[in-house]
């Protein structure tokens, strides 16, 4: 590579993510780039293009947050700015690379965005471009895929500038989110402050309506009245003695009809059997909400979890870009090389028949529906079932529909009807490559005269509406156009950690309900869904304006939006002030209730060392973490340390007890009989692990405490100013933060 040159004759390109970075540095340099790391270990590149220098930085999402001006001010308070995200609570790895980034712009004349082409990639481009490098605008590239040939078409058809509409719209949401979320937030603070009691809390333009969903649902399932009823089954036999299941049509209410039915018993009826042909269409393609769903259906992920597996295969080139609403594919992604590349992944691209895709109605402007790219790459083992997911839904689209033979047995007996129904797959079509819940049910084929040889009745009950799952709430939160296609699997998560919710299968907590109540009597506007509908809609309107109409007008439309925001917040938080105390205490005793059953779900058996407290999983608000402890404190000072991240709970399983009642207990570790633990990290799947520092599991783990207390003991290492230093022939070579215990 040649020698860095003193002289301004430099692009810097600007993108997301440190592998972005790499992938567009290597395709736009034809893998010529050079790799540099700072002392603070953020790297950039660059490369040459004739006379040309292009530098390419990092920005890691978001450096800059929207952050309140003054530590203190009035309520609601609308005074805030862009900071630097480093300001904020678990910015500060983000410090790094802002610092990079402005010695970057310093020997740049020139710039482009490379960010993710979507609202909140252009918000992030746009800040560093008007707060870093000091200008007013600048080039973008636009793509959908990491791949070389789609990264040098970007580069090769540049746009001329910032896509504005996106830009002003994104920007307009964060002060939005902002002045509902955090004014809002603080509002139900100072209530439950104001009795004494202390528990973080939050309610948002978005989070409040979706809130309400489920604990509409909870209403439904609680003033549900269970009716029994019944079915009623005859089996019948033909002259060739071959003998079927049939059923009445409709269900039994009154217990008093299933008389009407005794008279059949040992008489004649006649059957009929037809055939239909049923045709079942290929699937459309996903977008990202489907793909969510269809994840939670068939591999269990939820949709955080999904959306982050999509966003690693992203990055790795596997797949397009998944943040999408599209359900259509454009021609121009190359449909025969995709398919042609799959060959060497999976045999089933056999079945792709047709040239043309299915296509959904849903479309984006910015990017096309989720699909492989094909490209020869090793996908980590956490994101397989994802990436196979993928790669089936994007064959099937390509596939012939599957067609079923619909066979059904008619038996009218008495003048009553009976009917089996039967199911057979004809030609699979698309159903070879996706996963699919057609069963195949054989029934005979009768005609003619039938004798009735028993009569049964099943009793059931009328079940309750079903609870939503993180996903199937997902997909009601887009149907009703609450939140993004980016923001809702957060907005899910957000219920789950306030513990406003539990449960895979969606339940809603006291503190849920009372949460629910408390705004519907005192800020019924909060939750509701036609608000936020309509500032969803106003803040497309900006997205879609054109930018050749004048960011004038889009500042204006800005300027509206926000100052209806305020007048609204301004009448909430003008209603919360004047109900402080009542608020406060109905979320108090939810708290207390919330509290008490937190406390009870948290505690384990007894204390190995005492023999009097029970264990129980604490957090410490001191050192951010959980830890186990006896709670016969400070009798019992026993105490067991669980790793640094995550939310600890105590794992239990469910089983039927003496009754039959189903029951949860316990998990207990095959080789200490030390209750289990598990852990929850977000987009990661719960992992369960003994806390017995004793245990066989653990052996590991003391072997590499013991190696350093050997290190700390030989002078290999030592802790200086609450930090490691690892010497090596007597060179300090690295440095660690270590958290001092009291």
């Amino acid at each position: 590579m040649a020698k860095r040159k003193s002289d301004k004759n430099t692009t810097l390109i600007i993108t997301e993510k440190p592998a972005a970075a790499a992938k567009i540095a290597a395709a736009l340099s034809g893998a010529t780039d050079e790799k540099i790391t700072d002392k603070n270990k953020v790297s950039y590149y660059e490369f040459y293009k004739g006379e040309k220098k292009y530098i390419v930085g990092c920005a890691v999402g978001h450096l800059f947050g929207i952050q309140q001006i003054a530590k203190r001010g009035p309520f609601p308070n609308f005074e805030v700015e862009w900071k630097p995200a480093h300001n904020k609570k678990g910015g500060a790895f983000t410090k790094k690379y802002l610092t990079v980034l402005r010695k970057l712009a310093k020997e740049a004349d020139e710039f482009i965005v490379a960010t993710d082409f979507d609202v909140e990639g252009e918000v992030i481009g746009w800040n560093v471009v008007r707060f870093i490098c000091k200008q007013k605008d600048a080039r973008r590239m636009k793509f959908s895929l990491l791949t070389k040939q789609a990264l040098d078409e970007s580069f090769e058809n540049l746009m001329p500038m910032l896509n504005w509409g996106a830009a002003v719209s994104g920007e307009t949401r964060h002060y939005l989110d902002w002045f509902y979320g955090i004014n809002l937030s603080r509002g139900l603070m100072k209530a439950l402050s104001s009795t004494g009691t202390f528990r973080i809390l939050s309610i948002g333009r978005v989070q409040g309506p979706a809130l309400k969903i489920v604990v509409e649902r909870e209403g439904e399932i609680g003033d549900f009245k269970s009716e029994p009823f019944w079915n009623v089954f005859l089996q019948v036999r033909d002259i060739k003695g071959q003998k079927l299941e049939v059923k009445y049509p409709k269900d039994i209410f009154n217990e008093s009809e299933l008389l009407r039915f005794r008279h059949l018993m040992g008489k004649k009826g006649e059957a009929k059997t037809s055939v239909s042909e049923k045709v079942v269409a290929a699937p459309v393609p996903f977008d990202l909400t489907t793909l969510q769903t269809e994840a939670y259906k068939n591999c269990g992920f939820t949709p955080t979890q999904t959306l982050k597996s999509a966003q690693n295969l992203y990055l790795l080139g596997a797949i397009s870009y998944p943040r999408t609403s599209s359900q259509k594919y454009d021609a121009s992604i190359g449909y025969d090389k995709i398919l042609k590349r799959l060959k060497k992944y999976t045999s089933k691209v056999k079945y792709a028949v047709n040239l043309k895709p299915t296509e959904g109605k849903k479309s984006d402007p910015a990017h096309p529906a989720i699909y492989p790219t094909g490209e020869k790459i090793k996908i980590p083992e956490r994101d397989k079932k994802i990436y196979d997911l993928i790669v089936k839904r994007f064959i099937s689209c390509f596939c012939d529909s599957a067609v079923l033979d619909r066979k059904r047995v008619a038996v009218k007996v008495g003048g009553l009807g009976f009917s089996a129904n039967g199911t057979q797959i004809r030609e699979k079509g698309w159903m070879n490559v996706y996963p699919h819940g057609t069963k195949e049910v054989e029934i005979p084929t009768i005609d003619g005269e039938v004798d009735v040889l028993e009569i049964r009745t099943e009793e059931k009950e009328t079940k309750p509406p079903r609870r939503y799952s993180a996903a199937s709430l997902v997909k009601e939160l887009e149907k009703k156009g609450l939140g993004t296609k980016a923001t809702r699997a957060a907005i899910v998560e957000t219920l789950y950690s306030r513990g406003y919710v539990r449960e895979k299968s969606i339940e809603v907590t006291e503190l849920g309900m009372r949460m629910c109540e408390t705004l519907e009597n005192y800020a019924p506007v909060i939750l509701s869904e036609e608000l936020t509908r309509l500032m969803t809609e106003e803040l497309e309107k900006i997205e879609n304006f054109s930018s050749s109409g004048g960011r004038d007008q889009l500042v204006k439309m800005k300027k509206g939006i926000l100052d209806n925001a305020k007048k609204a917040i301004r009448v909430i938080a003008e209603g919360m002030t004047k109900n402080l105390k009542e608020m406060g205490k109905s979320l108090a005793d939810a708290n207390a209730v919330v509290w008490e059953q937190e406390r009870e779900a948290n505690t384990m058996d007894k204390c190995r060392v005492c023999g009097k407290g029970n264990l129980r999983v604490m957090y410490g608000k001191k050192f951010g973490r959980y830890f186990v402890s006896c709670d016969a404190y400070p009798d019992c000072k026993t105490t067991y340390s669980l790793p640094p991240k995550g939310m600890m709970k105590p794992a239990r399983v469910k089983m039927a007890d003496d009754r039959g009642q189903e029951i949860e207990e316990l998990e207990l570790c095959k080789e200490c009989g030390f209750p289990l633990i598990q852990s929850f990290q977000k987009g990661r799947a719960p992992w369960k692990f003994c806390f017995n520092p004793e245990c066989s599991t653990n052996e590991e783990m003391r072997k590499k405490k013991a190696e350093f207390k050997e290190k700390l003991a030989s002078g290999e290492i030592e802790i200086v100013d609450g930090k490691i230093v690892d010497y090596v022939k007597g060179k300090k070579v690295r440095k660690k933060k270590v958290k001092k215990k009291k």
